[in-house]
């Protein structure tokens, strides 16, 4: 196994499985007080997630690229607040510690790797693969409860396709790490298109969550959507050459949506935009933005270019 088996597991580990982890949240945080058995079911991914989550840290201090630190994907400046404002909202417990322990991490010189550490990321990897194979069962089955009307959640039909999907792409990343497949950003953490797509439901939800008086606000959402729909509908007719552009086009409107959500959720926050946005999920949003921007920086696209 090479450190950058080990570097780029871990770096998924701690991008995703946080993002696992806040879905069975909102998943839990949506469903009616009659739903007991949703809402155990959701609280149980929830806390297996946190604990994978947490045992990644412990070993990641100096076995991952600053790049990742940089970025500001792991945890924002909102986090822990948001962490905090949501648990007071939901009831649901959040543990700050561990985001406190992820922000602390530090992207020192590879310290090299020995059995023990191969061994234990072998495990985490084969251990999230089986929590991700059952969550994504769990999110297919609220989805087909959802469209026979047979369960209510407070979710988006859409947003449970979308998170179904992230889970999906999670899954697929570490199954290439495991068979060797991870010479490239872009291989590792998918297409461009897919997302393209992520943001544009982003831009979706968060039009539909807002208060219809956030008139200005929900025409901007609106056009973030429109924005990510054109690249989607453009690289289907790009060249090689072309799509080095379209990436640099995306690389910029990313950094424009970065700050639309970082305002967004400054305001939730501060509870000076009126919506139905829990802050951890702006948090949470904001922070696939920044993971997008990390993968178009270093895109081959852009290195060939």
């Amino acid at each position: 196994m090479t450190p950058n088996y080990i570097t780029l597991s871990l770096e998924t580990h701690l991008f995703f499985a946080r993002i696992m982890k806040e879905h069975a949240l909102f998943l839990e945080a949506g469903f009616p007080c009659k739903n007991d058995l949703w809402i155990k079911r959701a609280e149980f991914f929830r806390q297996q997630f946190e604990d994978l989550l947490s045992d990644v840290v412990t070993i990641s201090n100096g076995r991952i690229g600053c790049e990742i630190l940089d970025s500001h994907e792991l945890a924002t400046e909102f986090t822990i607040s948001a962490e905090k404002q949501t648990e007071l909202l939901s009831g649901i417990p959040i543990n700050t510690d561990l985001t406190r322990m992820q922000q602390s991490l530090r992207c020192i010189p590879w310290i090299g790797n020995n059995n023990q550490i191969v061994h234990f990321v072998n495990s985490a990897n084969r251990r999230s693969l089986q929590l991700l194979d059952e969550l994504i069962r769990f999110k297919e089955s609220i989805l087909n409860e959802v469209s026979a009307a047979r369960l209510f959640t407070a979710n988006y039909p859409l947003l449970i396709q979308h998170i179904i999907r992230e889970a999906q792409l999670y899954r697929t990343t570490i199954d290439n790490l495991i068979h060797g497949q991870y010479a490239s950003y872009q291989m590792l953490w998918g297409t461009e298109s897919f997302w393209n797509q992520i943001m544009m439901e982003h831009a979706l939800f968060i039009r539909g969550l807002l208060d219809p008086s956030e008139e200005e606000l929900v025409n901007m959402a609106n056009d973030f959507a429109i924005d990510y729909r054109k690249p989607l509908d453009m690289a289907k007719e790009q060249d090689d050459i072309a799509s080095g552009r379209l990436t640099q086009e995306t690389l910029e409107e990313t950094l424009k949506y970065r700050d639309f959500k970082a305002a967004g959720t400054k305001g939730i926050l501060d509870s000076n935009i009126a919506s139905i946005i829990l802050p951890l999920l702006a948090d949470h949003v904001l922070r696939e933005a920044n993971h997008y921007i990390r993968i178009l920086r270093y895109s081959p696209t852009r290195e060939g270019s």
